[in-house]
């Protein structure tokens, strides 16, 4: 009879323990999905984007206290990556005066996050971890100098457990925030 209860009880532990551990699993899955891009996008709807075939970047501002993200070479990425992308939708760049100026910021900060997992004996308790993450935001504006308007405007953040890892998310950051221009005509 006691090895019966035995092999009972370890069964009720080992299923107990196992969906613990699928819950730990869950948690973390879910917490992979909150570190990922997030794109906001905003534009003028009475603006005709069929007549803008010029751009120009006019201003670009790096707020970052990490000097990964903080460079003149961060910079000139952005901007690279800017011009490849308005050219890839037919606008062409220009250095004197254009149909879009483009204005952009880009920062840094650091954030904490708490995640809540299933822990302790029989998975009954909660524990409670403090996650470290860096958060970084591009904001791309595109004004109309003729109306002196802001036309469009994407923000796009990305998060990641090191500053220094956002950087290489730059290119994707700004690719995601050209992916509707120019916006569908209702």
């Amino acid at each position: 009879m006691r090895i019966l209860r035995r092999a009972h009880t370890r069964k009720l532990f080992t299923r107990l323990k196992s969906h613990g551990i699928a819950a730990l699993l869950l948690s973390l899955l879910a917490s992979h999905g909150a570190l990922a891009q997030k794109v906001t996008l905003e534009f003028d709807r009475a603006a005709d984007f069929s007549k803008y075939k010029t751009f120009a970047i006019r201003s670009g501002q790096l707020n970052s206290k990490n000097p990964a993200l903080n460079s003149e070479l961060v910079k000139k990425r952005i901007e690279a990556d800017i011009e490849r992308d308005l050219t890839a939708k037919g606008l062409v760049k220009v250095s004197g005066p254009s149909d879009l100026n483009v204005v952009y910021r880009f920062g840094s900060a650091r954030k904490t996050e708490l995640e809540t997992y299933p822990a302790g004996w029989w998975g009954r308790g909660t524990q409670v971890v403090r996650v470290p993450y860096a958060e970084g935001t591009l904001v791309i504006d595109l004004r109309d100098p003729s109306t002196h308007s802001l036309v469009w405007r994407t923000i796009t953040s990305e998060e990641k457990s090191d500053a220094a890892k956002i950087e290489g998310k730059l290119d994707d950051m700004v690719k995601k925030a050209f992916e509707k221009y120019p916006p569908k005509q209702k």
